[in-house]
């Protein structure tokens, strides 16, 4: 076992030979941003402030060689050589340690060409505690993983709702589409992620959602409507055509019924009536200083990245950034 100490809450634990960091903490209860869990998004990275780790392989868009050399580390691959000292943001203690339970499918339903719903239902005597934003992952029967946030709020827990879009060639997606059968029975972990609102802020909200990025965000508006937040808040959601923004209607009524919700579609791939072009731009275009905000943004990595760059440079404050950057797990081979 080595200990790891958490800095700036001073927080210790242990971790196992086989445990990377972000598991040990993890199993300690302990919430620090986190993402992909696989070396893919960057959102765990933090500074390795003494003793030595060595590193799972990973993407090089996650953390590159000079931030490496500058002493982070990307504890979602990172495993303690020796006790060591680490610092990252956020790191809360008495978050919901994350479980393994079979989940029945309750049904399936076509939102729109290639975006399929899902409702899974957990046995009777189970109920999934998450933080609205929060995703799940299905444990393949070959091991591999498949994660999905869940677009549910957490005060409507009768069923895990979920959005897949199809992915052409994409052994999961296509056997969900055309072969999962109704009452089908899977194994899940659950919840998993640090992308959720931090409802201890005042700050005015925006929200950007790329494509299935919208799932994640229909959960936190549903939990910000259910408890009735007075904050102010701007739902930008980018599409390539208007059939890609599914639950439009239900979006568009959202906004006439909160006077604090306002509701930005933006298409990039064709013209109409409202805004064009690309949605982070739509952001910039319409607030020319972000440093009283918070951003919460969910889509393709590219569209998360630029967001955060230029986000930044419009002043947004670093620690009012939360992304949720939906990557593909690396394939596993023998």
């Amino acid at each position: 076992m080595t200990q790891i100490t958490l800095q700036p809450n001073n927080i210790t634990f242990n971790a196992r030979p086989s445990q990377t960091v972000l598991e040990a903490a993890i199993e300690a209860g302990l919430a620090i941003p986190y993402g992909c869990r696989n070396g893919a998004c960057g959102s765990c990275k933090g500074k390795l402030l003494s003793g030595k780790v060595t590193h799972d392989d990973y993407q090089r868009s996650a953390m590159t060689e000079a931030e490496l050399a500058a002493g982070n580390a990307l504890f979602c691959c990172a495993r303690a050589l020796e006790n060591i000292v680490i610092e990252c943001r956020e790191a809360v203690a008495g978050g919901v340690k994350p479980r393994v339970l079979p989940a029945r499918l309750h049904q399936k339903n076509l939102l729109n060409h290639d975006v399929m719903q899902l409702y899974l239902q957990l046995p009777a005597s189970e109920k999934l505690q998450f933080k609205a934003g929060q995703y799940i992952e299905f444990i393949l029967k070959d091991g591999q993983r498949r994660a999905f946030s869940i677009a549910n709020a957490p005060h409507d827990d009768a069923f895990i709702e979920l959005h897949l879009r199809k992915v052409a060639g994409g052994q999961f997606t296509e056997f969900v589409f055309n072969e999962l059968a109704d009452k089908a029975i899977m194994r899940i972990e659950a919840p998993l992620g640090s992308f959720y609102v931090r409802e201890e802020s005042t700050k005015p909200m925006i929200f950007v959602a790329g494509g299935t990025g919208f799932a994640p965000i229909k959960g936190m508006l549903e939990h910000l409507i259910f408890n009735q937040s007075q904050r102010e808040i701007v739902l930008y959601r980018g599409a390539k055509n208007l059939d890609d923004l599914y639950m439009h209607d239900m979006c568009e009524k959202w906004a006439e019924m909160l006077p604090n919700l306002h509701y930005v579609p933006v298409l990039s791939g064709e013209n109409w009536a409202d805004r064009t072009g690309l949605v982070h731009q739509a952001v910039l275009d319409d607030f020319a200083d972000l440093s009283g905000f918070e951003a919460y943004v969910c889509g393709a990595p590219g569209m998360v990245e630029i967001a955060q760059q230029t986000f930044s440079a419009q002043g947004l404050p670093p620690d009012a950034f939360f992304a949720d950057a939906f990557t593909f797990a690396p394939q596993k081979t023998a």
